[in-house]
């Protein structure tokens, strides 16, 4: 069954990206989360990109080839028992047109591969947010609606990592950062900044999920909250109505209820007759106030202490 971090990343995969500038952001943030270096002796750098997500794996051929046509891509699919997945595999060809590719996105500086935090990609608006996208289809996740909001974006190097960091800490995200193994977790857990991150980067659709999956969880907490409420009312009353009997039952053997007063008996004998309704609604069956029913028990538990 797909889950719901994989569902984003499908719907995120058909999205469209116009704009060359914002194609060549997103497309580096792919690459930076996903692919290491490949070399081929006489012909230079090449790429090998690897995903557990099909649609994840299109969308970055079809970045590669609209940014430049005569990029040679090839896809290869591996079964990995321990992981109990496939990996896609997109192998970008070392040559003459991956060279300047990978010069544009800020791979290659003087023909060697650099670990860069992309920042002269990410000057416009537009540009930052289809950034995130890709680093989000490379190496994020995000926890089904249902359970607590938790994302994060895993990095494979402390660069990019801390790259991720400073750029969301710059665009208002409470965002933190955090080791884990060889790898650099860059993580959001309040639900308005998952929120808002999935709405900029396009995923507005898995944002209103979360909105609607946040609400639901409200009303049940406000629910049970007054059901509990309820219930302490109620097991109040069983037991203060308990304490009445036993005092009515105490004057009753000692042979002192008949010697109460004309409203004091009347009391005793309406809880003796009602054990299980509340103190308002005995005032009620007597005609008089809730105070003036609190007033007679506990004059009648007086008497059963003198007893």
């Amino acid at each position: 069954m797909p889950s719901f971090a994989s569902d984003v990343k499908n719907a995120l995969s058909r999205t469209d990206a116009d704009r060359v500038c914002c194609q060549t952001a997103e497309l580096a943030a792919l690459l930076r989360m996903g692919a290491s270096a490949a070399t081929d002796a006489g012909h230079g750098r090449g790429l090998r990109f690897e995903t557990t997500g099909a649609a994840v794996a299109r969308r970055v051929i079809r970045l590669l080839h609209n940014m430049d046509a005569e990029i040679e891509t090839s896809v290869a699919m591996e079964r990995r028992p321990q992981l109990r997945r496939r990996i896609y595999i997109v192998n970008i060809a070392a040559g003459t047109a991956a060279t300047p590719l990978l010069t544009r996105l800020g791979f290659l500086e003087e023909g060697e591969l650099r670990a860069g935090t992309d920042m002269a990609l990410l000057r416009k608006k537009c540009c930052r947010a289809a950034y995130l996208r890709g680093a989000f289809l490379g190496g994020g996740s995000v926890n089904r609606p249902e359970a607590s909001c938790h994302l994060e974006l895993t990095a494979r190097s402390e660069t990019l990592g801390r790259g991720l960091h400073m750029l969301l800490r710059r665009m208002g995200f409470p965002v933190g950062l955090t080791d884990r193994r060889d790898l650099y977790v860059v993580y959001l857990k309040e639900g308005d900044a998952v929120m808002d991150f999935l709405s900029l980067i396009g995923a507005e659709e898995a944002a209103e999920e979360i909105e609607v999956a946040r609400n639901v969880k409200e009303v049940r907490a406000q629910v049970n909250r007054l059901v509990n409420v309820e219930m302490a009312n109620v097991r109040r009353a069983v037991d203060a109505a308990a304490d009445q009997l036993a005092a009515i039952e105490r004057l009753a053997a000692a042979g002192r209820l008949e010697a109460l007063p004309e409203d004091l008996r009347e009391t005793a004998e309406m809880r003796r007759a009602h054990p299980e309704i509340s103190m308002a609604e005995l005032a009620a069956l007597c005609h008089i106030s809730k105070s003036g029913m609190s007033h007679r028990l506990r004059k009648i538990r007086a008497a059963a202490e003198e007893v």
